[in-house]
Parts: C-alpha cells; sequence; structure tokens
C-alpha cells in the first residue's frame, strides 16, 4: 500500500467516529401530561395551551426535541388511575400533573418518576410532599390556593348581597381541601352574620336536589368551593343558582364566564406556565425535592353584570372597581 493511501485511510478512519458524533440528533426527552378533565373541555384545553407555550419559550419543542404523551381522564377515577399506570410504563423523564385526583393516582404507581403538579390545594397534607419548602421526594409544583382564601369567599358575598343571612357551602367532604375550605368559612360566619349550610357534592342528582331544597328559605347564597366535582358539574351547579336566583361565589373564573355570578382566585393560566417552568428545570437536571412547592403569585375577581341583573342585584360600584375582570 502506498503511503499517501495509508494516511488517508487512517485519517479517515479517525475521522469518522468524530463525524458520527457530530451528526447524531439532539435527545428527545419524554413528557408525559395527566388531566383529570375532558379533552374537550375548552377550559382545560387553554390551560394546557399554556403550559405547551411555556416549554416553548423555554426551548422545548412537541416533535423535535421533547415529545409530549397526552392522558384525558375525563372525570372518570378508574381511567385516570389507568392512564397514570401508563404513563409510568413509558418511562418519561417527567410527568405534569393536573389537580390532587392526577396526583394522588401518579403516586399510587411511582416514588421516583420526577412529577411537576399544578392546581393542588394540599400537597402536605395528602402526603404529596414532606414539606412545601422541602418536597423531599420526587414531587413538587404548584399550589391552587391556601386555604385562608375560603374566608374571602364568604366575604364578598356578604358585599355583593349585604342582605344574605344563610349560605350553602358546596364542598367535597372526601378530600383535605373540602374539610379545610370549610373550617375556615365555619369561623369566619358568626363575625358576619351568616348562617351556614353544607352541600356535600356527589352526583347530579343529588346537587339538583340540594340545592333546591336550600333555596326554599330567602336572603340565601351559594359559596362553592374548589373541587374538581363542582369543576365537574359546573354548568349544573350555574343553572340551579340561576334559576333560584341564589347569589354565588365560586373559586374559579371560568364559572363566571360560564354564567356564575362573582369569582375569585388563582390565575390558572399563570399556574400551567410557570408548571412548565418546573419541568424544564428537571430536564436539566435538577430535582424535586429541591425545587419549594409554590403559592399562587396572581389572584382575580371577576364579576358578570349580565347575571347580577338577571338576579336583580346590583353590585357595589367599591366592588366593581376592585374587579379584574367584568363581564357585560
Amino acid at each position: 500500500m502506498r503511503r499517501r493511501e495509508f494516511i488517508t485511510l487512517i485519517g479517515g478512519a479517525a475521522a469518522s467516529p468524530l463525524a458520527a458524533r457530530a451528526q447524531q440528533p439532539e435527545r428527545v426527552r419524554r413528557i408525559g401530561v395527566l388531566v383529570p378533565g375532558l379533552a374537550a373541555d375548552l377550559e382545560y384545553q387553554n390551560r394546557i395551551a399554556a403550559f405547551q407555550q411555556g416549554l416553548q419559550g423555554l426551548g422545548w419543542i412537541d416533535g423535535r426535541n421533547a415529545r409530549i404523551d397526552y392522558r384525558w381522564g375525563g372525570g372518570d377515577a378508574d381511567r385516570i388511575r389507568n392512564y397514570a399506570a401508563e404513563l409510568v410504563a413509558l418511562a418519561p423523564d417527567v410527568i405534569f400533573a393536573v389537580a390532587s385526583s392526577a396526583m394522588g393516582a401518579l403516586q399510587q404507581v411511582t416514588r421516583t418518576v420526577p412529577i411537576v403538579f399544578a392546581t393542588v390545594a394540599d400537597p402536605v397534607g395528602a402526603g404529596y410532599v414532606d414539606s412545601l419548602a422541602r418536597p423531599g421526594g420526587n414531587v413538587t409544583g404548584f399550589l391552587l390556593f391556601e386555604y385562608g382564601i375560603a374566608g374571602k369567599w364568604l366575604e364578598l358575598l356578604k358585599q355583593t348581597v349585604p342582605a344574605v343571612t344563610r349560605a350553602a357551602v358546596i364542598r367535597d367532604p372526601n378530600t383535605s381541601p373540602g374539610i379545610g375550605q370549610w373550617a375556615v368559612i365555619q369561623a369566619m360566619a358568626p363575625s358576619l352574620g351568616v348562617e351556614l349550610s353544607l352541600i356535600n357534592i356527589r352526583d347530579a342528582a343529588g346537587i339538583e336536589r340540594d340545592i333546591t331544597a336550600f333555596a326554599r328559605s330567602p336572603n340565601s347564597g351559594l359559596i362553592v368551593t374548589g373541587t374538581p366535582l363542582a369543576t365537574q358539574h359546573r354548568e349544573l351547579i350555574i343553572r340551579q343558582a340561576g334559576d333560584h336566583k341564589l347569589p354565588a361565589v365560586y373559586y374559579e373564573r371560568y364559572f363566571v364566564v360560564s354564567g356564575g355570578l362573582i369569582s375569585y382566585g388563582p390565575h390558572m393560566i399563570d399556574q400551567y406556565r410557570r408548571a412548565a417552568g418546573y419541568v424544564d428545570r428537571i430536564l436539566k437536571g435538577e430535582k424535586p425535592a429541591d425545587l419549594p412547592v409554590q403559592a399562587p403569585t396572581k389572584y382575580e375577581l371577576v364579576i358578570n353584570l349580565k347575571t347580577a341583573k338577571a338576579l336583580d342585584i346590583v353590585v357595589p360600584p367599591a366592588l366593581l372597581a376592585r374587579a379584574d375582570e367584568v363581564i357585560e
């Protein structure tokens, strides 16, 4: 073999591994997303779109350097549990869990896959994390709200309709938020001169029956506390409040957009965008145990004047001036 040919051969052999490494595609990271609601729910679509936009803004593009696997539970507990196991079996780098129902299902099947949650009311009480400052395991995320906000809902009901002397509190009794929010409202009610009743939310028939029975007495109003069951049955609750002329305060904006009277709660879209930031940090090597659970930073007061007119309610000007959004 000639010397020149030998040098060329050796040089090519040495260069080829380097060239092969240089041409290797960027590693695709796998992200699971578990949503307990319906894929057709416009509100959930908007929230997930905010999460996707947050990821894109941080450089994670689905189909390029990320693969995002979505599972929608449709409000079915069995389906949510099955999808949780299915996502974990895909061996994702991180899972984004929406609400306690998704988070609880995932915790039953993995204690190692990193999980970022959003809109979970009591992650410490539910056992998802050791503490807010030091989660300690494979889970971190963003609080739905602190229980103290429940007192604000009662205050808003009284400020909107001072004549209210009775309030029914709609809650899920099988969750720690349902218990905690009720306790806060109970503590505040005597100072506002409001007598309380409980409506434990279970199914559509029960909601309709209990609201109808409660509405028979005058000077009554509703408080709808934070629970996935209220979200699932929101159209029925809003319709019942309207049919029985009950002023109602809700924990989230989409109730008011759908025809409810007034809401006060965290800015949900903001939470989903912020959750994308935690997913990004985990994909870049940080551990959930080292990322503190964060409380909401944005709250919004929303009032539907069309609904107020239908209920013959004149919303106080001072309350309107404080509103972040007025629907007319």
